[in-house]
């Protein structure tokens, strides 16, 4: 897998600047390894009190030889790999190998990208169209009565079987181009948020206009059948989404979903903006009011996006940064940096006395600074103010700072009941451009919060200015009933929707925005994975220089058995993929959407991350217009560069298509069968031979790729006539030899025989979809493809397999073996095929032993063999996997980790290099514990008092839920319900955290072909001996097991968490990586009502029930402080 992991030389610096030595893991790491080559400089002077086994160079050399040429044997004639070189060669002189042209091969696909994501947009401008006239056509009627389809209640009833009011029967289907979800493609349903009322006024008014949708979204569908998901989210908090579906609350029952804060929504309706955030953490803050004003953080956190530039500023009678490391700057809004702040703000106390102005001069201040050096947004800047109230003068902050321009917007969010400092916080953000609104209730801050994005969006609004707009790479949930492992990252294409009644323009009216999403595997499938070679890629990334599809972006992490996204995948940095690139030159070039090529040096980590090839790539990039995207294209150099073309007749063709070991890549487009219905059920091998054979000439397909599978099929048919003949003649002895050839085609064919029942294979996953990397897909090539490719001719790489199964990894183990088949034209070499066997490890153990018995070329019995007690022999691979041991149980385990001396010895000398590779999409645990969690085990006073807060929580929620809190609705309880144990959840201290890990890779130097040595240790000497096992990748080690050698630590494949230190921490977090700003800003209009800036809340609920529930909060809070 290309780029899992990335990787440094030991002797070089790690991208970044890095240090070699971070933290107390390495530095100790580092001692050792000064103790171990001590140990072996000093062993000349080390007089031996004990003499070593002698092993005899000759005989080793003889068993080597011995094994591998029986092995070589075996697998040639159960691969048939000879044959299938034979018969390509007898096919050379008709074949044509043509270099391919990378920047031509980048821009055709960019082309294509571009075609397609064109018609998404035109798509989502009939739906703006569509919108804005029917809302002019539209009168709102305050009392109007009006049914639709709500996505929760459709299909319900209720205890008379009768369907219950807004449930009407709505008849859903299975569709395969919707993950098979349960639809309904000739109308759309609607979705509100639990805390959104489905009969107020607003709502109803909203839903009736946007009925005229419903014709546009299926006229689109029809137009363009690639299309998915079409939506329109309007501001006042309903989701129309086609085609319709079914809407599952989440398990406490609660709708979290609300348009208006997903990042499409957020994006379309404002333009990029710089968020300096002042809270009040003064002693009047405490208990309920801190943790509504945190909620509210978090919420306004939740409305920015990658475009946006953030910082939290905390005061009371002194200020002080929530990250001391941000102090006097803006850092990008990307998901790492927000989640970072989320946890800083949950841990905010409050002590002291609340002064407001040097918070507010700072925030101006910094603002200012950005402005003047040209950083952050250069767009909208504004400053939330979040507190309970402002006692002193700030007239004189806001005359310096910004009046008369008023460019700083100034929001203001009055927490808690209390009134007498309403009118104080209405004049600074009428005075500023802003809005004021009062948050009483967790319930509160997701509506109010909400006001600032109409108020940033009113000069867009204004001008009517209906920008494009694509966001980053982000997972689908908006459909709760999808599987995390179905889970699939999309772009969205949204676009605003505005009021264009000529009474209101100067308000600004934004009535919501459009989106249509784009399933980036779709994108990627215009860049055909055949044309790339076997190392080949395309990736795609942002104008922040983010990575939108990579192969080895890996956004999901295991947990368990669940599968989860990892807080950080929609942030993951070119530069952290294509770490080679340390000049950022690539990324540079990729960000500013130019167009052009360079070559690196790079080292591919492949079967997670055990191995490694060194290979020379080719990178050419082009950017997508009208996109803020930029598109790469990887080849390697060599036979890379070049692809092979034949013809073959369309007749001789299918005659050797039709095989039931056949199969073709699933996942590549031969023939397109994803937009018409009846194409649907069809697969690709179906779909090609149906084209062939002119039944159904509506069927598109690649022609070229049809043309090389024809000419593979051709070549490779003979091979299962072989197979079959082999298998017939099959003794019971070879039965236990090999279960199965198989062979792969640069189209993307497999065909693959067994030699023994289907019961009994050892691995069944193998050559199946479950087992990714031993098949063909979108990202990559099998890897016994991609190992055989990077072999010397006619030489076979071998594999040691587990599997894994129910019982675990105690299944038998099994080996894989392939080669690559290469084909020459005017020397020109380009690989056509490779195949191989699966074998089983006992024949692999056997074919040794026996091996081993002989000592030399005249018969006579052996003086030492590897069956003796004073001879340990071991077969490795080229990565120091061990395949065959006299213990089972040392197989498949790394040789460093049972003998660190011999490892240690075979590294100083050259025989074996070490790699060290960096992993910067790991997860790791926390390394330290927060203070909270170890507070309980002070006292049993202090486990009291938690229990006391945990019980007053769950009797806050209680009263939230029972309480009439003024005009809201019973279910925003269940809203609050939700943060809490969301909050809860955000604890928990065992989560696995993003960081950045390290661990070593060892290569076998194959310059070195034999060697020997003695190692001292101590008290005796051990004796070994390295042969090189011909026509393979393995290698045969002999040693002397009498001598204890444990005075010489193991040597470790393990991963280990790079550790920053305080300094370099910040500065990589502070660090400002080049991007590419949105074209577009909408930041004021002269037109605009600045008037309209909020008012006061409504306050109906009776006092009593009001001060219940703070009492219950703040009381016990007292006593906990």
């Amino acid at each position: 897998m290309r780029g899992l992991l990335g990787f440094h030389l030991d002797t070089s610096t790690p991208h970044g600047g890095r240090p070699c030595c971070q933290g107390p893991a390495a530095c100790v790491s580092l001692q050792k390894t000064a103790v171990i080559l001590c140990l072996l400089l000093c062993s000349t002077s080390l007089s031996p009190t004990r003499g070593q086994t002698k092993i005899p160079l000759e005989t080793v050399k003889l068993w080597a030889d011995t094994f591998g040429r029986d092995l070589y044997n075996t697998v040639t004639k159960y691969s048939g790999s000879l044959l299938l070189q034979k018969k390509y060669k007898d096919v050379e002189p008709s074949l044509n190998i043509m270099e391919v042209d990378g920047l031509e091969l980048v821009k055709k696909f960019s082309e294509d990208m571009e075609a397609m994501l064109r018609r998404k947009v035109e798509a989502v401008k009939n739906l703006v169209e569509a919108a804005e006239e029917a809302d002019l056509n539209h009168e709102f009627n305050e009392s109007l009565v009006f049914n639709y389809y709500n996505s929760v209640l459709i299909n319900e009833k209720d205890e008379n079987g009768d369907y219950v009011e807004l449930g009407a029967e709505f008849v859903l289907e299975s569709n395969a181009h919707f993950s098979n979800l349960m639809v309904n493609t000739s109308i759309s349903s609607v979705q509100l948020p639990t805390n959104v009322y489905n009969k107020d006024p607003d709502i109803l008014n909203g839903v009736y206009m946007s009925e005229a949708l419903n014709p546009v979204f299926v006229e689109n569908f029809q137009r363009d059948p690639t299309l998915t998901w079409q939506y329109f989210g309007s501001s006042t908090g309903f989701f129309r989404i086609y085609p319709g579906i079914k809407w599952t609350p989440d398990e406490n029952g609660v709708i979290a979903f609300d348009c208006r804060n997903r990042g499409w929504y957020i994006q379309a309706a404002t333009s990029p903006k710089d968020i300096v955030i002042v809270v009040d953490t003064s002693g009047s803050m405490k208990g309920l009011r801190m943790t509504i004003a945190k909620h509210t953080i978090s919420t306004i956190l939740d409305t920015l996006g990658e475009n946006d530039f953030v910082n939290i500023i905390a005061y009371s009678d002194y200020i002080h940064y929530v990250e001391p490391c941000f102090k006097g700057t803006l850092v990008q809004a990307d998901r790492d940096n927000r989640e970072h702040f989320k946890q800083l703000v949950d841990e905010l106390m409050v002590k002291g006395v609340g002064i407001v102005n040097p918070a507010l001069t700072e925030a101006f201040q910094i603002l200012k600074q950005f402005q003047e050096a040209r950083q952050g947004s250069l767009c909208n800047q504004a400053i939330m103010l979040i507190t309970d109230g402002a006692v002193e003068d700030y007239k004189p902050v806001f005359e310096k700072y910004n009046w008369p321009d008023r460019k700083i917007r100034v929001f203001t969010y009055l927490i808690g009941r209390e009134v007498t400092f309403a009118d104080r916080m209405k004049w600074i953000a009428c005075n500023n451009k802003g809005y004021y609104t009062q948050i009483s209730t967790l319930a509160d801050a997701q509506e109010n919060v909400m006001e600032y994005l109409h108020v940033l969006s009113r000069p867009m609004v204004i001008n009517h200015d209906h920008d494009i707009t694509w966001t980053e790479a982000y997972m689908d949930s908006k459909l709760l009933t999808s599987q995390a492992q179905n889970l699939m990252l999309l772009t969205t294409v949204a676009m605003p929707v505005f009021s264009k009644k000529n009474e209101t323009r100067s308000h600004g009216i934004l009535l919501g925005v459009v989106g249509s999403d784009v399933a980036l595997r779709e994108l990627m499938k215009l860049a055909p994975r055949y044309k790339l070679g076997v190392h080949g890629y395309a990736f795609l990334n942002t104008n922040n220089g983010y990575i939108l599809s990579h192969p080895d972006l890996r956004p999901l992490y295991r947990e368990g058995k669940k599968l989860k996204p990892k807080p950080n995948y929609n942030s993951v940095d070119l530069s952290e993929v294509e770490w080679e690139d340390q000049a950022e030159t690539l990324r540079t070039a990729m960000i500013n959407g130019e167009t052009g090529s360079l070559s690196m040096d790079v080292k591919v980590p492949l079967d997670k991350g055990k191995r490694v090839l060194f290979l020379t790539n080719d990178y050419f990039f082009t950017d997508i217009s009208d996109t803020p995207f930029s598109l790469g294209v990887v080849l390697s150099r060599g036979h890379g560069e070049y692809i092979l073309l034949g013809n073959t007749s369309a007749e001789d063709g299918l005659h050797d298509l039709l095989h039931p070991d056949l199969t073709l890549a699933s996942d590549w487009i031969y023939c397109i069968t994803d937009i018409d219905p009846d194409h649907r059920k069809l697969g690709q091998l179906e779909a090609m031979v149906r084209f062939l054979t002119g039944q159904d000439p509506d069927l598109e397909c690649d022609e070229e790729l049809v043309r090389e599978v024809l000419l593979d099929a051709v070549v490779t048919a003979p091979m299962e006539a072989y197979w079959t003949a082999l298998a017939l003649n099959a003794s019971d002895e070879s039965k236990q030899a090999v279960d199965m050839a198989f062979l792969g085609t640069r189209a993307g064919l497999l065909r693959s025989s067994l030699f023994v029942g289907s019961e009994k294979v050892s691995d069944k996953k193998f050559l199946t979809p479950e087992d990714e990397d031993s098949v063909f897909t979108m990202d990559h090539f099998p890897l016994w493809y991609r190992q055989a490719a990077e072999q010397p001719a006619g030489s076979f790489v071998f594999n040691l397999r587990s599997a894994e199964g129910p019982e675990g990894p105690s299944q038998p183990m099994v080996v894989t073996a392939s080669t690559a088949v290469a084909v020459t034209v005017d020397k020109k070499t380009a690989i056509a095929a490779a195949v191989g066997v699966q074998m089983r490890l006992e024949f692999l153990q056997r074919t040794f032993w026996a091996a081993t018995w002989q000592c030399s070329t005249v018969e006579e019995p052996c003086l030492e063999s590897c069956q003796d007690s004073e001879l340990d022999c071991f077969i490795i691979d080229n990565n120091g996997f061990i395949l065959v041991s006299e213990r089972p149980q040392e197989m498949g385990r790394f040789l460093g980790e049972l003998d660190g001396a011999l490892m240690t010895q075979l590294l100083s000398m050259g025989v074996f290099s070490q790699v060290t590779m960096y992993d910067y999409q790991a997860m790791c645990k926390p390394s330290g514990h927060h203070h909270s969690a170890a507070r309980s085990l002070v006292s049993p006073l202090s486990a009291l008092l938690t229990a006391t807060r945990w019980l007053v929580n769950e009797l806050l929620l209680l009263l939230l839920e029972w309480s009439a809190w003024g005009s809201w609705l019973a279910d925003s309880g269940a809203e609050a319900k939700a943060v809490f144990h969301h909050s809860h959840k955000h604890k928990k201290q065992d989560a696995l955290q993003p960081c950045d890990t390290e661990y070593p890779v060892f290569v076998h130097q194959t310059a070195v072909q034999e060697t020997n040595g003695i190692i001292e240790c101590g008290t005796c000497q051990k004796m070994f001996v390295m042969q090189q096992i011909p026509s393979s990748n393995l290698l045969l080690l002999v040693t002397d097991p009498t001598c204890d050698c444990s005075i010489f630590p193991p040597v470790l494949q393990e991963a280990t968490e790079v550790k920053y230190n305080a300094s370099v921490k910040c500065d990589r977090m502070r660090s400002q990586k080049l991007r590419r700003r949105p074209d577009s800003c909408h930041a004021f209009h002269p037109e605009e009502n600045a008037q309209e800036c909020g008012g006061t809340a409504d306050t109906s609920a009776s006092l009593p029930m009001l001060l219940l529930p703070l009492c219950a909060w703040v009381l016990p809070l007292q006593l906990l402080q």
